[in-house]
């Protein structure tokens, strides 16, 4: 395998559309059927607020303008169509100018329960739902800014704050625990592991231990922080945080809870 990817966006045409196929819609279909299912009593009520404001369909991946046009009205966010992965100058610069990234493509049968790259329903499922919601909307166009000023050491800190809160991040609320980070939510496997796995590490939110915190990408979380209300994200999208990052390296990272990523033998 390449480092390339076997995904491609779908172009927009003149008029802002993107055409997908028969396959790609039931595709869609299949995915947000049986997560929809799967979040019941384990996403958080904001999630589910804005889950009924942007109202996806379920029958056909949803244009970008249909949730964008949402978004703007509740905080001012629009989705972004972007190519495939993109640099993190362009991710910040994007969040900074309130519009998430979102790339066109969805993922395969072969691939319906884990993906390594963001695609569509990732991005409109797992992500956009949250962005309805002031106080989340505002801590992440404020990550933004401090990522697009940030250096290249002090981005791979920040990284660990948006994995753990944005993708991976879990909420106390009145009935326990719920998720609202769109990794999380897009997940089939992840979404019971966070909140059901014995073996799993929840700790309170404390974003110093985040930053502190490394991460992998491709295997089950190993351990979460939980917010105690939304409020706490805005209050740190308004603190200094890069003295935070400062802090945090100062202290060093935390010993790793899971094997490093087997490197393949030389034949």
């Amino acid at each position: 395998m390449g480092t390339g990817t076997k995904y491609k966006a779908r172009p927009m045409d003149e008029d802002g559309f993107i055409h997908y196929t028969d396959e790609e819609h039931q595709v869609w279909h299949e995915l947000i059927t049986r997560q929809e299912k799967l979040i019941k009593g384990r996403a958080c009520p904001e999630y589910f607020e804005g889950l009924d404001k942007i109202n996806l369909p379920k029958d056909r991946i949803p244009q970008l303008e249909e949730v964008s046009s949402v978004l703007r009205k509740e905080t001012g966010w629009e989705v972004a169509w972007v190519p495939a992965l993109i640099n993190f100058d362009k991710f910040f610069a994007l969040l900074a100018d309130k519009k998430f990234p979102c790339a066109t493509f969805i993922r395969t049968r072969e691939e319906m329960d884990y993906l390594q790259e963001p695609d569509v329903f990732h991005e409109i499922f797992g992500h956009c739902a949250m962005l309805t919601n002031p106080y989340f909307a505002e801590f992440t166009s404020a990550y933004g800014k401090l990522g697009y000023e940030a250096s290249k050491e002090d981005r791979v800190f920040l990284a660990r704050l948006y994995w753990f809160t944005v993708e991976f991040g879990l909420i106390n609320t009145a009935e326990g625990q719920r998720i609202y980070g769109g990794g999380i939510l897009s997940s089939i496997g992840e979404t019971p592991h966070s909140l059901e796995d014995p073996e799993v590490i929840r700790k309170p939110f404390d974003p110093i231990d985040m930053l502190r915190t490394p991460y992998r990408i491709d295997i089950m979380q190993p351990q979460y922080f939980v917010l105690d209300d939304f409020k706490q994200l805005f209050e740190l999208a308004n603190s200094d945080v890069m003295a935070m990052v400062k802090e945090a390296k100062r202290l060093g990272l935390h010993k790793p809870l899971f094997p490093p990523k087997e490197e393949k033998m030389a034949s």
